[in-house]
């Protein structure tokens, strides 16, 4: 798609995703509008690529996103797509994880996501173009051992996502709901750096750009769910008709 002149914001810009989905889209022609606390990562994200603009700002507090966008939309122009690429991923059993991280998990990958929505989504839909895209996560169909605060933030990603597109059909604005598998990006890190389970270290990660190819090929075709990576509309059938299959394979290797 040409993104010429067209106005992208992305938050979570500071790494992973969200870095590359910047540097794809002002690549593309469009001017980046990048969110994020790492005020290190996005000078990362922007080298010397002028079309990149960042901004420090934290996705949980809704009053700083709205004033952000404000003024993306009064410096920038109209914001036509929006990456919701903000989150992270410490991983471990619900009853031994700290519940300030529990909390914190859902705040940040859930909770952004809606701040961003009602600050930005409005007048997308006024205006009646425009892209959102949400990072839910195959985390967010199948749910498995050690993973349940993400998953629990991730089943709230695709659940807002979905009502969300249902409510604002034909409003002339794009929704896409992206479910990948694991991905070669630092946020894989954050769960090897507390307890990965054994269900995840079996498949191999995939690369962030076959992500976000296959965002454009779904946005193009009008399709709302993405299914990145092999297997995963396979993963999503059979999370819903064979979900007692997924678990007693999860418990095998797991080994509880």
């Amino acid at each position: 798609m040409d993104m010429k002149g067209k106005v992208v914001l992305v938050t979570g810009g500071g790494s992973g995703m969200g870095r590359l989905a910047c540097q794809l889209m002002s690549r593309r022609g469009a001017r980046v509008l990048a969110f994020d606390v790492n005020e290190q990562g996005l000078a990362q994200t922007v080298g010397e690529d002028a079309g990149i603009v960042t901004r420090r700002v934290d996705v949980t507090d809704f009053a700083a996103v709205d004033a952000a966008v404000r003024e993306a939309e009064d410096t920038l122009g109209p914001v036509h797509r929006v990456y919701n690429a903000a989150g992270i991923m410490p991983l471990g059993k619900l009853l031994e994880q700290d519940n300030a991280t529990v909390h914190r998990i859902m705040a940040i990958n859930y909770g952004g996501l809606v701040n961003v929505a009602q600050a930005a989504l409005p007048a997308m839909v006024r205006r009646g173009a425009g892209d959102f895209i949400s990072f839910s996560s195959m985390a967010g169909i199948i749910p498995i051992l050690m993973t349940g605060a993400y998953n629990a933030s991730k089943f709230a990603v695709s659940a807002f996502t979905e009502v969300l597109y249902h409510e604002n059909r034909g409003s002339g604005v794009r929704f896409a709901c992206v479910c990948p598998p694991p991905v070669a990006t630092p946020l894989l890190a954050q769960g090897y750096a507390t307890v990965m389970p054994r269900t995840i270290e079996t498949m191999p990660p995939i690369e962030p750009a076959a992500v976000l190819e296959a965002i454009e090929s779904a946005l193009g075709a009008g399709q709302f769910w993405v299914f990145p990576g092999k297997g995963t509309r396979t993963g999503y059938l059979m999370r819903r008709f064979f979900p007692n299959l997924i678990w007693k394979d999860v418990h095998k290797k797991e080994g509880f």
